[in-house]
């Protein structure tokens, strides 16, 4: 169940992608549900979205601790 949310994350994350605030919004949400292995492997996956789309580049600030 738990890769179900992980996934889904990812697809919401994708879709929102073209708007930086609403992909923000839904990283922090995203943040806030998943395990925190989930949440090791998500960092990863939005880093190498973000050099696909460097204009995310704002929402790291949500990675750092």
């Amino acid at each position: 169940m738990a890769r179900a949310m992980f996934d889904y994350t990812k697809t919401i994350l994708k879709k929102v992608s073209f708007e930086p605030s609403l992909f923000c919004r839904e990283l922090e949400k995203a943040l806030q549900r998943l395990l925190p292995h989930e949440v090791e492997e998500l960092k990863i996956w939005i880093k190498s979205l973000v050099t696909k789309n460097p204009e995310l580049d704002q929402c790291l600030i949500y990675l750092t601790p």
